[in-house]
Order: structure tokens, then sequence, then C-alpha cells
């Protein structure tokens, strides 16, 4: 079995589902008393929301390039990043090491193709929904990404870093994320969801849902598992 290397913390509630998830994926798979080989490094997370606040994504970079120099030094032969927003430093980081990195919209993108789906909402940070380098990976995958409007944008960011990230759980809030996602079946005609931040999916669950909800840290946890296990 190969050693998955977790880059964590970001926050910690939802490296706690990547553990639990990678961990049920390989028993599920590998059967008997089988658990997954993992070198987690969780990260102060108050540390990378201050780069990201002040736009310092090049310190945010360095800062986990060093994460992800340790993860090899510990063994791993490839490393998840737990997190949608930090993937804007992807590059950097695969840059810094020998091993691989697998991307979070990789097993997404799978699924996609699969269920032949190609117009979908992207739900996340204000960093994921509004820059470039996330939706980018499914546009050059000729899927086209909706995102909310402005006042909506700015309301799922204060969900995500006002209640989620620090452990807060309102039905009120779900409330309003359905009511976003609603809209934009009526208004944009979408096939689905990509819920890309991986708190929200602490939220959100398919049954709420009537289209297909994409829950990017389920998908790549459950594909790093199935990775570790290829010989």
């Amino acid at each position: 079995m190969k050693t998955i290397g977790l880059i964590g913390g970001m926050s910690w509630e939802s490296t706690a589902e990547y553990y639990k998830i990678i961990n049920q994926e390989i028993k599920e798979l590998a059967g008997g008393f089988h658990s997954a080989q993992i070198v987690l490094y969780s990260v102060d997370f108050d540390v990378i929301e201050k780069f990201q606040s002040e736009n310092k994504w090049d310190e945010a970079g360095n800062f986990l390039c060093q994460v992800a120099q340790n993860l090899e030094r510990a063994g791993a032969d490839f490393i998840v990043i737990a997190t949608n927003t930090m993937h804007k430093v992807f590059s950097q980081i695969q840059k810094s090491v020998s091993i691989p990195l697998i991307h979070i919209t990789e097993p997404v993108l799978v699924q996609l193709k699969e269920l032949n789906l190609n117009k979908l909402l992207l739900l996340g940070t204000k960093y994921t929904m509004e820059q470039t380098f996330y939706k980018d990976e499914y546009i050059k995958n000729g899927i086209n990404i909706v995102i909310p409007w402005q006042e909506e944008i700015d309301l799922v960011n204060d969900i995500i870093y006002n209640e989620l990230c620090l452990g807060k759980f309102l039905h009120s809030s779900e409330s309003m994320l359905i009511n976003i996602i609603n809209k934009a079946v009526e208004q944009e005609n979408i096939q689905g969801v990509i819920l890309g931040c991986t708190e929200l999916e602490l939220l959100l669950q398919q049954d709420q849902i009537q289209l297909p909800l994409f829950k990017t840290a389920e998908l790549h946890a459950k594909y790093a598992a199935k990775q570790a296990l290829i010989n």
C-alpha cells in the first residue's frame, strides 16, 4: 500500500472527514483489518487564512511547499491537499517535491464525464468562485461553470469562514444555500452543483438537492484511497 501525504488543517473539521473517508474506502476495497497509511501534516489555519485575506498567495505557497517537503521526507508516495482554495498554489507545491500531487478536481471531472454533465453551479470561498485558478480546471475540460451573483458570493463566503470553519452549522445558512441553488436551477438551467469548499459538505447533503451534488472532498478522499492501492 502506498502512503498518502495529507496536508490538512484548513479547516481541521474537513480534514477529519478526509481521514475518516480515506480509511473507510481502504477498508471497503481491501477488506479485513486494512486501514490507510497516512502521513498527516495539519497546519494552523489562522496562518493560512491571514495569507488569504492579505492576498499573500506566494507566501502561502512557500509555507505549504515546506509542509509538502516534510511529507515527502516522512515517506509519502503522493500528496493530497485537503482544501479547494489552496489549490491556487497547487503548481507551486508540485514543483517543490518529486512525488505527485492529486488535484481535487481530478475525480470530479471523471464523474462529470461519466454522467455527461457540462453545466454546473460552483459554490465555494470567494477566491474559488471569483478567481480563475479553480474554474479553469473545469473550463479547459469543456465544463461550463456558473457562479452566484456577487451578494450571494459574499454570503456563501461568510457562511464558510464565519460559521463552518468555526464549527457552526446553522439551519438558516443551510436554507440560504439551498435557495441559491434553486435560483441557479431556475435561471441558469444548471445540471448539478459542485461543492468547491470542503466545509460545505458538512452542511449540505444529496437528499436536500434534486440535482447531482458533487462533494469534492469526499470524491478526492475516495480517489486518494484507490490510488494508494494501485501498484
